[in-house]
């Protein structure tokens, strides 16, 4: 969400919740379904991450030219949340006896994004069509937070490896990975990577 914002020259105030405010419980039991990130625009509130992705790309142009690009660019975001699902069980639940096991299983998994990137423009833009999609936003996320865990991870992609150079410097994108307001933040909560 935060790429997608700046890239796109939308500015927005964020306000961490640190662990001590979550447990008071009155943010949890407010939001939609009890947990966050909680997002607002206006009298707009909204939960959970891809309804709140979706909502950036309708407003912002940024969900394909057509029905067909906006499926494909859906089924993308879906195997990315599959992958993010994987490693956030690895990350809260499992990291000292999965890690070995997950990054192993890596290549397989990054593979899938390696062959559908490969399939558009013969990997040479984006993961859908010809303009950038909340999809590149969300999968460039996971890419960069992937390289921390095991910075070999994208040897056998070198589409994928020139697809994050390329996404992350794009003007916007490389000054708010530049930013203290990034560099700051940690990647997981419990502090593992």
């Amino acid at each position: 969400m935060r790429m997608l914002m700046a890239d796109q020259g939308v500015e927005w105030k964020e306000e961490i919740v640190t662990h001590d405010t979550w447990q008071k419980g009155d943010l949890k039991r407010d939001a939609a379904f009890g947990q966050i990130p909680k997002f607002q625009d206006g009298n707009l509130t909204l939960y959970q991450s891809n309804a709140i992705l979706g909502y950036l790309a309708r407003n912002h142009g940024l969900y394909g030219k057509n029905p067909l690009e906006a499926t494909l660019i859906d089924m993308v975001n879906d195997g990315v949340d599959d992958l993010r699902g994987k490693y956030q069980r690895l990350i809260y639940q499992n990291y000292e006896n999965g890690k070995d096991d997950y990054i192993k299983a890596l290549a397989t998994e990054l593979g899938h994004f390696e062959r559908l990137l490969a399939s558009n423009k013969e990997g040479q833009g984006f993961m859908v069509g010809d303009e950038i999609s909340f999809v590149d936003y969300n999968l460039l996320d996971l890419l960069r937070i992937h390289l921390v865990l095991a910075p070999d991870c994208l040897s056998g992609c070198p589409l994928l490896s020139a697809y994050i150079k390329r996404l992350s410097s794009r003007p916007k994108i490389e000054a708010f990975l530049c930013s203290a307001a990034h560099k700051n933040r940690p990647i997981n909560g419990n502090g593992k990577q």
